[in-house]
Formats: C-alpha cells, structure tokens, sequence
C-alpha cells in the first residue's frame, strides 16, 4: 500500500533470511501517475562514515499505528550479535515491531541503516539495532543481480555420482546423475530434469 492508499501487487524477487532483508518490485508501468508524484527517493548514505554520538532518525509503522518516527543516538557500531553474521548499529531510537524494515537516518536525511526488530531484546529498553547501510545494499545488489536469492544457497536436485570405472563401463560421461529435482528449486528453473548428467 502507498502513501496515497493506493495498492499495488509486488513481487518478492529474493531475499536474505539471516538479515531480514528482501527485495519487492513493482513494475513502474503499473503505479500511477497521482502515486509516482507522491514518491521520493531515499538517499543513501555510508554507514562506514558514522560515530557515536550522531543524532538518527527510525522511520517505520511502530505497532501497526501508521508512519512513526522514533529519535535517539548512534551508542556503539560494529556491534555483534550470537547467531548472526556481520555487525550492527546499536541505536536507543526506540525500534518496536512494525519499525523493522524502515530506515535509519542521519541528520542529513541519508539511510545509513536498516532497522531489525530481528535483533531487538525484550529485556532492555532502549537497545535497537540496525543493519549498516554498506552492508544492506551488497545484499541488495546481489539480489538483484540474482547472485543471492536468499539466505542459504542450494541446487535443489538429489544425485549420485558417476565415478571413472561406471562410466567406462555404461559408456556415460563422468559427473552427477541428476536422480531428482526439487519444484521451485534453482535446478528446475535452470532446467534440469531427472536423468540429465552434470559434467561441468
């Protein structure tokens, strides 16, 4: 849903798991003029230039209420989190269900992070946590580019292998025989199909 009420449908085109990042498209050419007028483009900032201290911004729709905006300080970067790859900004801008997703900003209106209700603790008031915006947009890029899909990497086929002394003997080539794909597996829309071999 827009800023202006209008819905529109989405596709989600890739997504990483462990950042709680996706990428949704919209095709321009099926959002409306009265909408596109009413749309502004973010500007991205660099989240390798922060300190501590900065005054930020949490943009989001806290609780499902409606667009909120929550105001506090950079307290530490380059955070880590158990469980997870890669640091974080901890922020005390309040970051509630329904901020995840939204955008961190300076105080010159740049993105420099994600905000993750993800990585929030329900003990401690005051301790959000927000994904830097260098490392955000990698991920992004790599979506886009279909480099990454989502949060692990797979095939999607059960196989066995050929070794030298079978193919020597059935006169196949040496490799993978492809026994199963899995529906909607990479494998599948690449189109292999049960009985192909795999040799490079």
């Amino acid at each position: 849903t827009c800023i202006d009420g209008e819905t529109y449908a989405a596709t989600v085109n890739g997504y990483d798991e462990d950042k709680d990042l996706a990428v949704v498209s919209v095709p321009l050419s099926d959002i409306s003029d009265d909408t596109m007028d009413q749309i502004e483009v973010a500007t991205i900032g660099s989240s390798d230039d922060l300190k501590v201290g900065e005054q930020v911004v949490a943009i989001g729709n806290a609780l499902g209420y409606g667009q909120s905006v929550t105001v506090g300080y950079i307290s530490a970067l380059n955070r880590s989190i158990e469980g997870s790859e890669g640091t974080f900004i901890q922020t005390d801008a309040a970051i509630n269900p329904g901020n995840s997703g939204g955008a961190l900003i300076n105080s010159k209106g740049e993105v420099i992070g994600i905000n993750s209700i993800k990585y929030a603790d329900t003990q401690v008031e005051g301790m959000g946590f927000s994904i830097p915006i260098n490392t955000a947009m990698k991920i992004i890029d790599n979506i886009i580019s279909g480099k990454q899909q989502d949060g692990s990497l797979y095939l999607g086929i059960s196989g066995a292998s050929i070794s030298k002394d079978y193919a020597q003997i059935y006169g196949f080539p040496e490799g993978v025989y492809v026994k199963d794909v899995t529906k909607g597996s990479p494998a599948e829309k690449a189109g292999l199909h049960t009985g192909d071999i795999i040799v490079s």
